[in-house]
């Protein structure tokens, strides 16, 4: 599967051939530099290890330094594998670049960490709709979780019972998403409807 490291700029509207105005991210990808190599006779699979964005030496373990002299490169923050990568043949240290991968027109997958919104109640975290009326004796029960199904039998909370807690700040991944326009010169990339994370936050485009 190819695909390349990117970093979420931000977001913008373009308009297509039928004057539509189009929600866009923009993504920067790339370039990305080939960390290693790995085949099916030395690996047992077949992969292309990228590395994207600039890392300070001294958040880099003496390991992850080694890797990177190897591959003449400087130290990364982000390492991902792509497994059965089918580009044109790469070799450690050579880069990656956005039009080498995606053409306009194509769809992809796009995977991150979505923003993370602390401790929240079931409305937000699931949905709910609440207790509906405020009348009938009832107070301040329009965004309760109501009853959770538990009695003297069976006296206790079943695993994933819906709840309140922690939300948000997760792998997700988001697909078919349409990509609107390769800028190769900037190594930007515009895709069609909204990408999981934060402005600067690192996103994986897969095709």
């Amino acid at each position: 599967m190819n695909g390349l490291i990117g970093k979420k700029v931000g977001m913008t509207s373009v308009f297509d051939g039928n004057g539509r105005n189009v929600a866009c991210t923009v993504i920067e990808m790339g370039p990305c530099v080939v960390t290693q190599v790995k085949t099916e006779e030395s690996d047992g699979y077949s992969a292309l290890q990228l590395g994207f964005g600039e890392a300070k030496e001294k958040n880099t373990t003496r390991p992850e330094l080694g890797h990177f002299a190897k591959a003449k490169t400087t130290p990364k923050q982000r390492v991902v594998e792509f497994r059965d990568f089918d580009a044109v043949e790469k070799a450690v240290g050579d880069l990656v670049n956005v039009d080498e991968i995606f053409e306009e027109g194509d769809y992809v997958s796009a995977i991150g960490t979505s923003k993370g919104k602390g401790f929240q109640g079931v409305v937000k975290r699931h949905g709910f709709k609440g207790v509906n009326d405020a009348t009938h004796g009832q107070h301040n029960r329009q965004r309760a979780p109501g009853s959770i199904g538990a009695a003297s039998y069976p006296a206790k909370v079943f695993k994933g019972m819906r709840m309140a807690g922690r939300d948000g700040g997760r792998r997700v991944k988001t697909t078919n998403l349409e990509v609107v326009k390769i800028f190769p010169e900037q190594n930007i990339i515009l895709v069609k409807g909204a990408v999981p994370g934060h402005k600067g936050g690192f996103v994986i485009l897969e095709k």
